[in-house]
């Protein structure tokens, strides 16, 4: 009777063990469609994104006009490859050095700018 006993005891739980995994199927399925649909994406736009500003900082060549990341607007007068600065001239005899990753985006130009209006 004993063997019976623990015959019975190890189906009851295989049978449960297999209806966890079962309980669980929904929330890996909402998992992979969440990766999918929201997930995977957004990491592709914020890689492309770095991208992007990878390649405008390196293309970055005396007479940019340049807006940094505090909202200064300038030229850049100078790019120092060596410590990886730029120096901007803010106004008709002020320049300032800055961090090249200090620059946020180039100032549209008067076309790009009509255009947009």
């Amino acid at each position: 009777m004993n063997i019976t006993s623990n015959l019975g005891s190890l189906a009851f739980l295989q049978g449960n063990a297999t209806g966890g995994l079962v309980g669980l199927l929904p929330f890996i399925l909402i998992f992979v469609i969440f990766y999918f649909l929201l997930i995977r994406p957004q990491q592709r736009k914020q890689k492309q994104a770095q991208q992007d500003r990878e390649a405008l900082l390196k293309a970055l060549k005396p007479g940019d006009k340049i807006i940094t990341s505090g909202g200064i607007y300038g030229t850049i007068v100078a790019v120092r490859e060596k410590d990886d600065t730029v120096q901007l001239r803010i106004a008709q005899s002020v320049s300032v050095e800055a961090e090249r990753s200090a620059i946020a985006r180039l100032q549209p130009s008067e076309k790009e700018a009509e255009a947009t209006k």
